[in-house]
């Protein structure tokens, strides 16, 4: 354990503008030293927060004033993978793109690929949920997550799930666990599923054309036959130019882009579904010239900078993550758009757009009046259409004051029970996720 200011000062924030002062960090050595940290902490009334990357967008890893920091970064062990039975057991702290690279002489991968893929931890995508841009094929964290081993609040080991593919053994306590931001207990293992890696993977990028209707765009796209399609993102013009300026991305200028990936066994049937591909976009009225990028990875690195280079540009500003169905996706960036105008703010819309996951920013210092009324107005309007406040990001603290309008007072009434079963003296990870309980 380390109190030393300076080293634990960097522990005090996540990828939000958030900012925490956290008493000291310590580094486990294995799970028992978990049990013996959890049972201390219970103990002396010690608030602690478990950290992998620190890439959480809405605060989740920063700690409250005052609690102990439980670094997993340092557990980066991968322990097993098994090829026939496509799964892989894995420490917290492992990085996504740490175990891409492990699996990849294997033919394997594991597909959530969150835009923070190189830095983000295994543990930390289950804590959120995570998803990515390849989410549009393979969904997010939560479909490859098999087994959980974890401390939970109490100082109690359990384990979480099983290795089988069906399993029916009452109510599923592993995907409680997904997405609950550490809150529950500190994973201390995971056994992810894997995907055997597509023989070709093209990336696409189309321009848009202003009138386009993206929800519909969309709909063609996932109808058309044998596409092999894995990924329908999304850049309106001011991301897609500021990419191209500070990363010097090479696809069109002076329009919205969509970009796509295209998977194939052989690199005949790539070529048919490319071709497949360009006519339907030719028939929804795309703009020419289509760029195509041979590696899909180096499209999804570039895309996945969107975030952080308008962080360099602009600082810290308000960066949401809201999705609605298909069908009013154009309706919601139409309001965005409007917020924007109406708070007269600079503003940049990307999107995991297969999904109706949007992701708005707005050029605005987030710890002022402007800022808050702007996110509520954001997380509103998704709502008002049959939308939800956090596809892919969590709550952490910077949106519990809203999931009750979400999710109602019985479902955060069942959300307390279970946090007070796993954590009954609330030391994991308080001011997270769950809405403050009323006063009486």
């Amino acid at each position: 354990m380390t109190t030393d200011p300076e080293r634990v000062a960097p522990f005090g924030r996540d990828a939000s503008h958030l900012v925490g002062r956290p008493l000291a960090v310590v580094a486990p050595a294995d799970p028992d030293d978990v049990v013996d940290l959890v049972r201390w902490a219970r103990r002396s009334h010690t608030p602690l927060v478990p950290r992998g990357g620190g890439t959480s967008l809405d605060g989740e890893s920063v700690p409250t004033d005052g609690a102990v920091v439980v670094d997993l970064s340092g557990w980066n062990r991968i322990r097993k993978v098994d090829g026939d039975g496509l799964w892989a057991r894995v420490e917290p702290g492992v990085v996504n793109w740490q175990l891409q690279r492990a699996l990849s002489p294997r033919g394997l991968f594991f597909p959530p690929n969150p835009g923070s893929w190189t830095t983000s931890t295994i543990g930390g995508n289950v804590g959120t949920n995570a998803s990515g841009m390849r989410s549009f094929r393979y969904g997010p964290t939560r479909s490859w997550v098999r087994e959980v081993d974890a401390v939970l609040g109490t100082g109690d080991w359990v384990h979480l799930g099983s290795r089988v593919a069906k399993r029916s053994v009452g109510p599923d306590l592993l995907q409680s666990f997904v997405g609950s931001e550490g809150t529950l207990g500190i994973a201390t293992e995971v056994t992810v599923r894997l995907a055997p890696v597509p023989a070709m993977r093209r990336g696409v990028v189309v321009p848009v054309p202003r009138a386009a209707r993206l929800g519909r765009w969309v709909a063609s796209l996932s109808r058309l036959p044998e596409s092999g399609l894995s990924a329908v993102e999304y850049l309106d013009r001011g991301c897609a130019a500021a990419l191209a300026e500070q990363r010097e991305a090479r696809w069109p200028s002076g329009s919205s882009l969509l970009l796509l990936e295209v998977e194939a066994s052989s690199p005949a049937e790539s070529t048919r579904r490319l071709a497949r591909l360009r006519r339907a976009l030719r028939s929804l009225g795309a703009g020419e010239p289509v760029t195509v990028f041979e590696d899909a990875d180096e499209l999804w690195t570039l895309r996945g900078k969107s975030g952080d280079v308008l962080l360099e540009r602009y600082g810290y500003h308000v960066r949401e993550d809201v999705a609605v169905p298909l069908d009013r996706v154009d309706a919601l960036a139409r309001e965005l758009r409007r917020i924007a105008r109406a708070e007269n703010v600079l503003f940049f819309l990307f999107a995991h757009l297969g999904e109706g996951s949007l992701h708005p920013n707005y050029v605005v210092d987030p710890t002022t009046r402007p800022a808050e009324r702007i996110r509520a107005r954001v997380l509103r309007a998704a709502r008002s259409f049959g939308g939800t406040i956090s596809a892919e990001h969590g709550i952490g603290s910077l949106k519990r004051a809203f999931l009750s309008e979400e999710l109602g007072a019985g479902a955060i009434a069942l959300l307390w029970a279970l946090k007070r079963a796993c954590d009954p003296d609330g030391i994991l990870n308080p001011g997270k996720l769950y809405p403050a309980p009323r006063a009486g």
